[in-house]
């Protein structure tokens, strides 16, 4: 029996050799190890596929939360916070297709970890990433819970909801690979935008927002620039940082393109088309409701436009959901199987070790999701604690990291001013990591002491918890 090797140039790097032996193709791959015909072949992604998955993740719930973001700063300082942070996040994600390109063997934050710190950096990075990940499938199934509430105007206890919204999203997340889920995040950012666009619409006709006074003289309340209390400024900024989220998720997406060098075209389309949704969607509701604005924004209209934007939109928060359970769900699912041929093969071990995750990682997230009563600030402080880091400041550090060498041996104008730029950048996230815990730890503690929270495991409206 003859073989023949060759380097793979169609895929670059990340696919070493391919192994030629009659009719059998071995492909060998720095995370998914033998990837053989009839086997699962992770690295089926294209570009405009993790494109969509790459805005799918970044457009949900934020999208909706920005119009209250500018009624709190003001819409020119509004505007200004949303653009900066759009090219933050995206300086950052570019920054992640460099550290991929150079250390292949990545697959998500825990691995960044171990390449700097070793198995304890492994742990402690893969723990942020995981809770992270489990806790924003959580918020997703209160999302879809919060849409058939209003769609059945309460027509069922809220614990019910969610639990239905559970056993779907975890039906779905048993999909294996993301090129899979492609459609369906085309599908989820489709409705998302057709719901927004819906909402801009019914505020643009209706003589006032539905949260105004209905008769007599109203002031919109429109303001260019806000004075907010401090508490609310970093509040708001907080929240349009975690509206830009997403870059955990893209050593993932990474790992699984057809073509790693597509991986920049991917994330720059996704990045343009995020900052221009949430800069027009996000001043054009606000113009309209001003300080009557709803969070989420949905609910803006009235009762029978709620109805309709919630159900135009209730695709986009399953997907939101999926993505984020199949994420986590992966991850510990690859740790498990990784360097062994369970990973990719389709044999009993790896049905089992993949559906067991799944479904440990959906119970956790509906488990989270109803028996935190303060739901809404524990959110706020996850995003501030695990979001931030896990978006901007540990990426950032891993570029320094693999940049360490080059700036002590030749200190270019370009290297020199790459780093200054990500150096200001990651104090930006540190400060928002640490004010945005403060300030959520204020909020839960006013909350707990107004007594405005509910039960565990109740069967009371989560609409503000989103």
């Amino acid at each position: 029996m003859s073989y023949e090797v060759k380097t793979d140039s169609k895929h670059d790097d990340h696919m070493v050799v391919s192994v030629e032996a009659g009719p059998d193709i071995v492909v060998h791959d720095a995370v998914w190890g033998e990837i053989k015909e009839g086997g699962t072949n992770y690295r089926s992604l294209g570009w405009m596929s993790a494109a969509v998955v790459q805005t799918k993740v970044q457009i949900g719930l934020g999208v909706l939360a920005l119009p209250y973001v500018l009624s709190i700063l003001g819409m020119v300082p509004g505007i200004i916070v949303v653009a900066a942070t759009g090219a933050m996040a995206l300086w950052t994600q570019w920054q992640i297709g460099a550290i991929k390109k150079t250390h292949p063997e990545i697959f998500s934050l825990a691995d960044v970890g171990f390449v700097m710190f070793g198995p304890i950096g492994r742990e402690i990075f893969g723990a942020f990433f995981w809770i992270y990940l489990t806790v924003i499938a959580g918020a997703g199934m209160i999302g879809i819970s919060t849409a058939l509430n209003a769609l059945s105007t309460h027509g069922a206890c809220t614990v019910i909801f969610v639990a239905v919204a559970a056993v779907v999203v975890v039906l779905i997340a048993s999909t294996e690979t993301l090129e899979k889920l492609g459609w369906l995040s085309w599908a989820g950012v489709a409705c998302i935008m057709t719901s927004v666009i819906t909402l801009v619409a019914a505020v643009s006709r209706q003589d006032r927002p539905s949260a105004a006074p209905q008769t007599g003289p109203w002031d919109k309340g429109v303001v260019v620039i806000g004075h907010p209390s401090f508490v609310d400024a970093i509040n708001a900024v907080a929240t349009v940082f975690f509206s830009f989220a997403g870059s955990p998720y893209y050593f993932n997406v990474a790992a699984e393109l057809r073509n790693p060098n597509h991986y920049n075209r991917s994330i720059t389309a996704s990045s343009i088309f995020t900052s221009s949704t949430y800069l027009i969607i996000g001043s054009l509701t606000y113009h309209y409701c001003g300080q009557y604005i709803s969070s989420p924004a949905l609910g803006s209209a009235g009762i029978l436009m709620k109805k309709v934007c919630y159900g135009i939109a209730m695709p986009g928060l399953i997907v939101s959901a999926v993505l984020n359970t199949h994420m986590a769900a992966k991850y510990v699912f690859v740790r498990l199987l990784r360097n062994s041929h369970h990973l990719t093969e389709k044999t009993k071990k790896h049905y089992l070790f993949w559906i067991g995750c799944i479904v440990t990682n959906g119970t956790l997230s509906f488990i989270i999701a109803e028996s935190i009563p303060i739901f809404n600030d524990i959110i706020s402080l996850t995003g501030a604690i695990l979001g931030t880091p896990c978006a901007y400041t540990m990426p950032l550090m891993m570029w320094f990291y693999a940049k360490k060498q080059d700036l002590k041996e030749r200190r270019t104008p370009l290297l020199l001013a790459m780093a200054l730029i990500n150096g200001i950048l990651f104090l930006c996230s540190v400060f928002i990591a640490i004010g945005g815990t403060y300030t959520s730890v204020v909020s839960i503690r006013d909350n707990l002491k107004s007594g405005d929270v509910g039960g565990v495991f109740s069967c009371a409206d989560n609409s503000n918890s989103v």
